[in-house]
């Protein structure tokens, strides 16, 4: 599926599966928990799911739990590949994402979440306050993410 995003930069979104190989310099988690999504409170864009850049070394995997941990203080139950994204940036640098549906066993309370405010739920993407969403929930390739959860049976939005 190929859109444009809100800065006009074309989109490919791939929908994957576990047997995939996630390859993406970047991740996405769309966490649940307790029957409700898990977002975190960014401490400048506002609320978005979790997620960041796989550092160097790092499996794609490893970089999602570790920034689902480090944004959220989540631990991760179950994780289910879902989709690949490509962003194709104006000046060429390669921007791939993996995105990830994860049931969450458990939040840890920590004293420190990195650059963002700690983790918050919600029952569907449409409750937060408009004034509250980062704009990184709003694209559209989050969008058809959350309805590939749903249709896979991971979790009723």
């Amino acid at each position: 599926m190929q859109f444009l995003d809100k800065e006009n930069r074309r989109v490919i979104l791939t929908y994957k599966n576990d047997k995939d190989i996630a390859n993406g310099n970047h991740v996405l988690a769309i966490p649940f928990y307790k029957q409700q999504l898990l977002f975190t409170q960014h401490k400048v864009r506002g609320i978005e799911f979790p997620g960041g850049k796989r550092e160097e070394g790092e499996t794609s995997m490893e970089a999602i739990k570790r920034e689902l941990f480090e944004e959220t203080g989540a631990q991760c139950q179950k994780l289910t590949y879902i989709a690949q994204y490509e962003v194709f940036t104006k000046d060429k640098t390669p921007f791939v994402k993996d995105v990830y549906a994860i049931e969450v066993s458990r939040i840890d309370k920590k004293n420190d979440y990195l650059e963002t405010a700690g983790p918050i739920l919600y029952q569907r993407l449409n409750d937060i306050p408009e004034n509250k969403r980062s704009y990184l929930i709003q694209d559209a390739a989050i969008q058809q993410c959350l309805e590939r959860v749903k249709l896979l049976g991971l979790y009723s939005l």
